[in-house]
């Protein structure tokens, strides 16, 4: 356990992992038993046991291949960067750190640093200053990765602008609920575009998002919308300065 920046993924929390089993449960995807009370130890091999269950799901089912295993990543901690030797658990490495980027990556540099140190050629890091970098350097990341999201959004309403242009607006895309909100159901469609569907475009019914945050059920019992479910969509308005995407259901998906 040198004094250096270690990149650290500490192991799941329990409830987080409870929740997802409630929640692909709820979406009919098998999952392990679990004992009652779970350790960050227990919830790690369970955790590690759902993700083949449910990456076998997908291939044998074709249901949910975007939704369920992000569903399953969003239950994990954020990996990050810290003085101490926490390991990491998406890795399954007990030490690991970033070495091969210095002139991208400010940690590797550190990481440098600490190794010349360790063969006695150099005074540096101060182990006083580890924990204040570690911080710096996660918040950083936190912020390249925001504005690299962002980015994307931009690129990819410009792309479906001209996608839309040679092939025409009334030509309903494929798609996959990804996300839902009490508002709306987020889309991935097109392979790589996402859009927002909101709930008032939904036809027939007043939609409602469950506890689970799983499916949105219309108050008279008829359709329900759940993660993962396949649905036709149509592109109603592009944001392209925003990066945002607005999407109707297509007619014969609304039965």
């Amino acid at each position: 356990n040198r004094e250096a920046l270690y990149r650290v993924h500490e192991r799941p929390d329990p409830m987080a992992i409870e929740l997802l089993l409630k929640k692909l449960a709820d979406l009919g995807v098998p999952t392990p038993p679990a004992p009652e009370q779970l350790s960050p130890a227990t919830a790690a091999k369970v955790l590690a046991d759902v993700s083949e269950r449910v990456m076998a799901y997908v291939r044998s089912s074709g249901r949910g291949t975007e939704a369920f295993p992000a569903l399953v990543l969003r239950s994990l901690k954020r990996a990050h960067y810290h003085p101490e030797n926490l390991g990491h658990t998406g890795l399954a490495s007990r030490a690991y750190c970033h070495f091969t980027s210095p002139i991208r990556r400010y940690p590797d540099l550190v990481v440098h640093r600490a190794l010349l140190k360790e063969l006695g050629l150099s005074d540096e890091p101060p182990a006083s200053e580890l924990k204040g970098l570690a911080e710096h350097t996660s918040a950083r990341e936190r912020a390249a990765a925001q504005v690299e999201y962002l980015a994307d959004e931009l690129c990819l309403a410009w792309l479906l602008d001209a996608t839309l242009y040679e092939r025409g607006w009334d030509d309903p895309f494929e798609g996959e609920i990804v996300g839902m909100i009490a508002s709306g159901l987020f889309i991935r469609f097109g392979d790589v575009f996402e859009g927002y569907l909101p709930a008032r475009r939904l036809a027939g019914d007043y939609f409602e998002l469950n506890g689970l945050g799983t499916a949105m059920a219309g108050r008279r019992g008829g359709r329900t919308y759940r993660l993962g479910d396949p649905i036709e969509v149509l592109v109603e308005k592009i944001e392209k300065a925003e990066g945002k995407v607005e999407l109707s259901q297509a007619a014969r998906t609304r039965k």
